[in-house]
């Protein structure tokens, strides 16, 4: 997340040097880092932050389980607002197969509030003031159901998704759950490469919410703002 001043990177799953090419090396513009939990694709490259002196929002199970020492880095707490620059958060616990993982709710004046949830078998909670979520649909019952019976998945594969991911059934749930009259854009992340469909899922996210759902990619650029389009 950036503007023409600051920039909030989330997640540590890219070397610093991508990052770094992608701000055109403007590297003091980078206000902090969030990392939501230990595993390769979230924080495989998060010592070459740390090195860099890049302040870190993430918990003590993370940290520890990255071999990251505390000593001088302190640990985030769920539900206790950090500030990096203009960029306010505050992380919430969610559930997955790794030490104190984090989703995170992140405020900025020209951006409102935005919810960041990824890698979490389901989200328990109602928020209020939401204006743009970044939100895991990592595959669907009607799929993975399929899939074991044709042979393609096996229980093993299945009681790992189903424990450590959320459902397309699950995201909506939530969704319909909290009041979304200010968001302006959901966008779906971390879909599953073989339990997940693209358009079938924007489409059912966009009729049960009449927002605006746009699946990740990468390269994407969203202009996420207080106002709708």
């Amino acid at each position: 997340m950036h503007n023409e001043r600051e920039c909030l990177i989330i997640e540590a799953g890219i070397k610093f040097l991508e990052v770094k090419k992608a701000l055109n090396f403007k590297i003091s513009q980078i206000v902090g880092l969030l990392v939501s939990h230990e595993h390769g694709d979230h924080a495989a490259f998060l010592h070459e932050y740390v090195k860099a002196g890049i302040p870190i929002c993430a918990s003590k199970g993370t940290l520890s389980s990255r071999n990251i020492g505390t000593n001088n880095l302190k640990p985030t707490l769920a539900e206790k607002t950090v500030k990096f620059g203009g960029f306010r958060v505050m992380a919430f616990d969610t559930i997955h197969d790794s030490a104190e993982p984090f989703g995170f709710l992140i405020n900025h004046d020209e951006m409102g509030t935005c919810l960041f949830a990824t890698d979490t078998a389901d989200l328990d909670y109602e928020f209020s003031g939401l204006n743009n979520l970044l939100i895991e649909a990592n595959y669907s019952d009607e799929i993975v159901y399929e899939r074991i019976y044709n042979g393609k998945l096996n229980a093993k594969q299945q009681e790992r998704t189903v424990k450590s991911h959320m459902s397309l059934e699950s995201c909506e749930k939530f969704l319909k759950s909290n009041d979304l009259t200010s968001v302006n854009n959901i966008v779906l992340i971390h879909l599953s490469d073989g339990n997940s469909n693209s358009e079938q899922f924007r489409n059912r996210i966009g009729k049960a919410t009449g927002k605006t759902v746009l699946i990740a990619e990468k390269n994407m650029s969203i202009n996420f703002n207080k106002a709708p389009f």
